[in-house]
């Protein structure tokens, strides 16, 4: 289900020998607790997937590139949620017990099986189109910042404000469907800081005394997200003459960005010159992370990452899946920055925020 070239380790994740590294966050469960009999937290999680299987199922049924989908839809449904509730009984079937990335890559492998391999394209390409004719605007605004930390703090907003689009919540995914989206009010409607993880002033403070000279950002959502959130922080950092890869999936999944998809969004901001309004992109690279999920396991990246990534000296995982519910504690032999939005109330009460809340995680690597 994966990409068809071998996965590798990314090169600046610390080993795991060192930091017995593991991709999900959360403990779902401990070495005393019963193998045989689901923890509170696995059925915490398990619920939280029960509850997204019908904004699912209503996108798989209106898929209109897939014959008899609404048959096909209800097949995804009863088929996982059978799966989610063995779970329940025995956590050791389906090669569990469950996290966050089994819970993900069982979802994707239903649809996939069934020929529902991409049941977000139709709103992805009408989220992608509306952020594109919006990207002047937004660009325009951070540019007329002067002072560049006061610049740096509005990118970040941009950035968690795109983040919202994110159908893989169940409550945001009805929130969309049935208002759509503001960016720029979401810009403004941000919580307030502290966030419940808030190092933004001391990268405020790295960020005026030198430029990283690469940077790879691994990015999430389509639409805002990518284009009104992302692309202006990168924008910026080409500025400032940091080499950019921004790593996107390689199969689609939910409504993230997939590499091909990403290709085509740059190949539209640029202007004739290959420029981003006004800015040179020579130095921004896509690559194809090798993945195939709203989440990432560092351990097993494409080739063509870990060649471009093994020089970097910044490593940015945004957005809740890969920065958060992924990865907020994986180290690096590098700078890194961990930045997403809290969209599932399991994991406020993990982080001991609020729902909504923001996560700016920076550690710093002395030289």
């Amino acid at each position: 289900m994966e990409s068809s070239s071998e996965l590798v380790p990314f090169p600046l994740l610390i080993t795991p020998i060192e930091t017995s590294y593991r991709a999900c966050t959360i403990p779902y469960r401990f070495p005393s607790d019963n193998p045989k009999k689901a923890t509170p937290t696995e059925i915490e999680w398990i619920d939280l997937f029960l509850n997204s299987v019908p904004s699912f199922k209503k996108r798989a049924e209106s898929d209109p590139t897939v014959p008899d989908a609404a048959i096909r839809a209800e097949k995804f449904a009863q088929r996982y949620t059978e799966i989610l509730e063995d779970f329940k009984k025995d956590p050791e079937s389906h090669n569990g017990p469950p996290d966050c990335i089994l819970l993900c890559r069982l979802r994707e492998q239903i649809l996939r099986e069934l020929g529902l391999r991409d049941i977000f394209k139709r709103v992805k390409e009408e989220e992608n189109a509306k952020a594109i004719t919006l990207f002047p605007e937004v660009v325009r605004l951070n540019d007329d910042i002067a002072d560049s930390v006061e610049r740096l703090e509005n990118l970040v907003r941009g950035i968690f404000a795109g983040n919202i689009f994110d159908l893989g919540s169940a409550k945001l995914a009805e929130v969309f469907s049935e208002n759509g989206m503001s960016f720029l009010a979401s810009c403004q409607n941000i919580v307030p800081r502290p966030w419940v993880i808030d190092d933004l002033d001391t990268f405020k403070l790295r960020w005026t005394k030198k430029s990283w000279k690469k940077a790879v950002i691994f990015v999430d959502n389509s639409g805002a997200d990518i284009i009104l959130g992302i692309l202006p922080f990168a924008r910026e950092l080409l500025k400032r003459g940091t080499q950019v890869v921004l790593a996107a999936n390689d199969l689609p999944s939910i409504n993230d960005v997939t590499y091909p998809e990403l290709i085509e969004i740059i190949s539209k901001l640029k202007d004739d010159k290959g420029q981003l309004m006004g800015v040179d992109t020579s130095n921004l690279l896509i690559a194809n992370s090798g993945n195939d999920l709203p989440v990432i396991d560092l351990s097993r990246v494409s080739q063509e990452l870990a060649y471009l990534s093994a020089d970097a000296d910044l490593v940015i995982l945004e957005g809740m899946g890969r920065g958060i519910e992924t990865n907020l504690y994986a180290q690096f032999k590098c700078d890194s920055l961990k930045i997403g939005m809290v969209k599932h109330p399991e994991v406020a009460r993990f982080l001991g925020g609020r729902l909504y809340d923001c996560v700016f995680k920076y550690n710093e690597v002395s030289s």
